[in-house]
């Protein structure tokens, strides 16, 4: 018999809030982990009236996630408020810049770039000069030049040293187009935000996951969290599950989710081809034929960054195959550390 723990205690906790609040916003990305936290909720809360159900659509939404909207509303016989992009995708990249790796390697770059950082000619000095050379950007030269450190010394996970050879590939191919995370920021979060304040929710309800992993699920350390500052509290209901409670849920309460995961294979979703997903040639592969105007879409408005997305991971192999030759053979820890990489989807 499965281990009903976690989800017992998951429903217990939505049943204590939603009986506590009474405007809760729950926010929905037609995703897999939204799809069981919508069914959680609206199991849990016997004034339904109190749920207010809304997507943002960042304005490079697959159609199969669109039909799953459609397709939960008539289920639940609900109403989702979907609201446009304050500043949509691509006019985010157009704007602020292009996507890189992760939210938080493109954070870094872009403080670098609006420095004029000199990847080619200033990459290999020390944190001291740099630190002289390119005033108030600590943060991100720390990044650089590797000097974030964890307990007893050790280095950090948030040093550049984190992606293999990154340092190396941008002092020897300096990024020349714009980096940024920012078109998370006009796509979702400042539409959220205001959507929020419109609509003086006294609940937000996520379908976020400690299991996913990434620099968003790890700013977080429990369920429920208040700001003090924006007054805000936030509920994320399936916080504790684990994949093997997300299968157990969906057995037991028939969760069907979108063609995303039925027929195109993706096992996460999210913008249509974002570069953040490690997997985006596969994405992209599986897109092709499927959601054919969107594919050509992300190409124009990622171009730069697949590029430079691949010759990074060109170079990273070949830098691999000459440390192999050097040494003989490569390390178990080095191949698996290389599949991790490729198969990890990055917040």
């Amino acid at each position: 018999m499965e281990d009903l723990q976690t989800i017992n205690k998951a429903i217990q906790k939505s049943f204590a809030l939603c009986s506590t609040y009474n405007n809760i916003m729950v926010s929905l990305s037609g995703g897999a982990d939204s799809d069981i936290m919508l069914d959680l909720l609206l199991r849990t809360c016997e004034d339904k009236s109190k749920l207010h159900f809304c997507f943002f659509d960042t304005g490079i939404e697959y159609t199969a996630t669109k039909e799953h909207l459609d397709y939960l509303e008539q289920k639940y016989n609900i109403k989702i408020d979907r609201q446009r992009a304050k500043c949509p995708v691509p006019l985010g990249c157009k704007t602020y810049g292009q996507p890189f790796l992760s939210k938080f390697v493109s954070q870094k770059i872009e403080r670098l770039q609006n420095k004029n950082f000199d990847f080619a000619n200033d990459g290999n000095k020390s944190f001291e000069e740099l630190k002289g050379k390119y005033p108030n950007c600590e943060g991100a030269l720390t990044w650089w030049c590797n000097e974030y450190h964890e307990q007893e010394g050790k280095k950090s996970h948030f040093n550049i040293s984190n992606n293999r050879y990154l340092k190396e590939f941008m002092i020897s191919n300096p990024p020349t187009f714009k980096i940024s995370d920012k078109c998370c920021l006009g796509a979702k979060k400042n539409t959220s935000h205001d959507y929020e304040k419109q609509n003086d929710f006294d609940l937000k309800c996520v379908g976020l996951r400690q299991a996913e992993g990434g620099i968003r699920s790890s700013a977080y350390k429990n369920c429920y969290e208040f700001d003090s500052a924006k007054h805000t509290q936030t509920f994320r209901p399936i916080w504790w599950f684990t994949d093997e409670d997300k299968k157990t849920y969906e057995k037991l309460y028939n969760i069907q989710h979108s063609k995303c995961y039925t027929e195109y294979g993706f096992k996460r979703t999210g913008c249509c081809g974002c570069p953040f997903n490690s997997r985006f040639e596969q994405d992209l592969l599986n897109i092709k034929d499927t959601e054919p105007q969107l594919y050509k879409a992300v190409n124009n408005i990622f171009k730069d960054s697949y590029a430079y997305t691949r010759a990074y991971r060109k170079f990273k192999r070949q830098k691999e195959h000459e440390k192999t030759l050097v040494e003989g053979q490569m390390s178990f820890d080095t191949i698996i550390a290389d599949f991790k990489a490729e198969n990890e989807q990055v917040e």
